[in-house]
């Protein structure tokens, strides 16, 4: 029987390249969207569902877990970025974060534990972010909401553990083709006050001329690799750039 795996996020970036590769490695996978009419991937499609979710919506939440049927495997992969001075980011968009990064993450957790602590099996891979494991600056809203993650995570993972369901936390650096920055909800220059300009000018230029990146499907490879570990490890920086940030900790 061949397993199945739910994805949140899936549009684009790290979101499509898991999909792609679970799908190459026979897997039946469920990718979910805001908007499923825009999908578009790679390879084989037999085994491939695409449905619409809203991780912040509770009844879209419910909807697609009654029409997904059993789920072994869930990766909350969707999330929304912003870059920016702190005292600059309205908290209209702290709570957007949030919304989306912890509560999103969370309320999908416990949309599936039901029915994966009834069959003793399944596993929760939770992705959040290379922020995690060293401070970065001109992203303090986003580190927030992607830390709680991982505080959630490492106890979820103890609780669940008595019900057979493993929990893990992989955690990418930062991939330019992703265009984190400029798909941010806010732009970045519109969270960066005149008085923060010479502060965040060469930190943005950074950006682009970084050594070590991650890879979209470094991420992919991360959450397989997560996926398959039978030792108890919690956490899986995935990328060049997380794992020599993770070592340097």
């Amino acid at each position: 029987m061949t397993d199945t795996i739910l994805i949140t996020g899936t549009s684009s970036g790290y979101g499509k390249a898991i999909a792609e590769h679970f799908l190459k490695q026979g897997w039946n996978v469920i990718a979910t969207m805001r908007r499923p009419e825009t999908a578009a991937f790679e390879g084989d499609r037999s085994r491939l569902r695409v449905l619409p979710l809203d991780v912040t919506d509770a009844a879209s939440i419910a909807a697609l877990i009654e029409e997904a049927g059993p789920i072994d495997v869930l990766v909350n992969n969707a999330g929304v970025g912003a870059v920016g001075a702190f005292e600059a980011t309205p908290m209209a968009l702290v709570r957007q974060l949030f919304e989306t990064n912890t509560i999103g993450v969370m309320a999908m957790c416990q949309a599936v534990i039901p029915q994966m602590r009834a069959r003793h099996a399944g596993t929760i891979v939770n992705v959040t972010s290379s922020v995690t494991l060293g401070a970065f600056p001109l992203a303090a809203a986003y580190t927030a909401s992607k830390q709680a993650i991982e505080g959630f995570t490492g106890s979820l993972a103890l609780e669940l553990a008595h019900f057979g369901i493993r929990t893990k936390l992989v955690e990418p650096g930062y991939a330019p083709t992703t265009r984190f920055a400029a798909n941010a909800i806010i732009p970045v220059d519109q969270l960066i006050p005149e008085d923060y300009a010479s502060f965040a000018q060469p930190i943005m230029e950074a950006f682009g001329t970084v050594a070590l990146t991650t890879k979209e499907s470094d991420v992919a490879v991360g959450v397989w690799n997560a996926l398959h570990d039978g030792s108890g490890q919690l956490h899986f920086p995935v990328g060049a750039d997380a794992v020599a940030l993770a070592q340097a900790c």
